[in-house]
């Protein structure tokens, strides 16, 4: 039996996403935004506004890394020194639709050790995620 978070073509991976009481556009603005983009590919990483695939950065800790896709207002894929990362924003289900997914997902990683420490990684990008969205900056 595989071990969980194992895989034969992605090697070890974490997943982590929550429901928020915003809609997707609003989770979006903020995910692709300065703040958003130094919350999960570091302090120092910027993008342009609507980067292309091949778009390089690097962030402040000098992890560097490339966008492999962007689909505005869904999905922000890049390299991020020897691993893969992903986030993603999807409409949950509501009656209104004021309520948004937000996913981190990264890949590659070289063992089960570092696949736990990415997990506290993204489980806290997660919570101050949601905290500036709670009280956005005038």
């Amino acid at each position: 039996m595989t071990p969980t978070g194992l895989t034969q073509d992605a090697g070890w991976q974490i997943g982590v996403s929550r429901t928020l009481p915003y809609p997707p556009a609003v989770v979006w603005d903020f995910i692709a935004s300065a703040d958003g983009i130094a919350l999960w590919l570091g302090e120092g990483a910027e993008l342009p506004a609507a980067p292309r695939k091949g778009t390089p950065f690097v962030n402040a800790a000098g992890e560097s890394g490339e966008i492999r896709s962007y689909r505005p207002g869904d999905r922000i894929r890049a390299t991020l020194g020897s691993t893969t990362v992903q986030v993603t924003v999807s409409e949950a289900r509501s009656s209104d639709g004021t309520r948004a997914v937000l996913g981190f997902h990264q890949e590659h990683l070289p063992s089960a050790h570092e696949r736990e420490r990415r997990r506290d990684h993204w489980q806290s990008a997660m919570d101050r995620a949601a905290q500036a969205l709670e009280s956005p900056s005038a």
